[in-house]
């Protein structure tokens, strides 16, 4: 029987970062501007280690390197995926990321970005920014180069529960008070293009306005997603997005049920609640990862979870 792998997070001290990491999910951070909780990561910018059974202590890409065997020996040089919960004191900078082609040729080889947001938790007026308002390169540049960002931009209101695909090239921001879970391409390659002229240790920071542009799809076309929703008895299960890069899904649980692994690893993340899988109680803020071959599990408890795979 393969062990559950249960993850130490890693995180990021962040200009716009706030401290509800700790009031939310009860981490032990290492500043009050906490921006990013690293939950399930094997980049070399911020790499979980494990916390029991065997491999106890080893990184992520270490068990990735030595024992692909536990992720059904799945291709590739980098375990694929990033979880990440994001808190947003104030906003985010606006920025784009690369597709994979773009990134190997301009950023030493690294993965492109293609990310998705869960909304957690939002103020009762929040936003994002989703989109841009031109309708080609030629008028992206000019707005940009004119500074005229409250016309170019396409601001979203949002709620709790709210799901979002960010596909390369898609101009985006996550706004003040806003709480996400974003699943991602193992990728830390972020172009920004405008930061509101907030400066960091008295110096504006790096701006991408170039390869900004570059990248930003022209017009922009809304991207629909959420699939079906299976409810029962004992858990809801809801299919969020399936793209090339991951399958993402939240499950409801209300009771108790079997589920199979039948993938090359899940990641999960429990968001809200509490409960057991096979023995091990597991609490808001756990993360860990299901390894290939684990076969039947069982979930029990009342509590929210967030499974991806690829």
């Amino acid at each position: 029987m393969k062990d559950i792998l249960f993850l130490n997070p890693v995180f990021k001290t962040m200009i716009w970062g706030g401290n509800k990491l700790a009031t939310e999910y009860g981490y032990n951070l290492p500043s009050d501007n906490t921006g990013e909780c690293w939950a399930v990561s094997a980049h070399k910018n911020g790499d979980c280690t494990i916390k029991n059974g065997e491999f106890e202590g080893k990184a992520l890409s270490w068990l990735w390197d030595n024992h692909k065997e536990l992720f059904g020996n799945a291709a590739g040089e980098v375990f694929p995926l990033l979880v990440k919960i994001i808190d947003a004191k104030t906003d985010l900078s606006i920025q784009v990321h690369p597709d994979d082609a773009y990134a190997k040729a301009n950023e030493n080889g690294a993965l492109g970005k293609t990310e998705c947001w869960y909304i957690l938790d939002c103020d009762e007026d929040g936003e994002i920014v989703i989109g841009h308002n031109a309708k080609d390169k030629e008028e992206l540049k000019e707005m940009i180069e004119g500074n005229r960002w409250q016309e170019l931009i396409r601001v979203c209101p949002i709620k709790k529960g709210d799901f979002f695909q960010i596909e390369p090239g898609t101009v985006h921001a996550i706004k003040k008070g806003t709480m996400i879970l974003e699943t991602q391409q193992n990728s830390d390659i972020t172009y920004r293009l405008y930061d509101y002229g907030r400066l960091e240790n008295g110096k504006p920071r790096e701006l991408h306005i170039d390869k900004s542009i570059d990248v930003i799809g022209c017009p922009h076309i809304d991207k629909e997603v959420r699939g079906k929703l299976i409810r029962s008895e004992e858990c809801d299960i809801e299919e969020l997005i399936s793209c090339n890069f991951y399958s993402v899904q939240r499950i409801s649980m209300h009771g108790e049920q079997d589920f199979e692994q039948s993938n090359k690893f899940l990641n999960i993340s429990v968001i809200n609640g509490s409960g057991v899988i096979d023995g091990y109680n597991v609490i808001k803020g756990d993360h860990f990862i299901i390894p290939s071959g684990y076969g039947t599990y069982h979930l029990k408890g009342d509590m929210e979870l967030i499974v991806s795979h690829i």
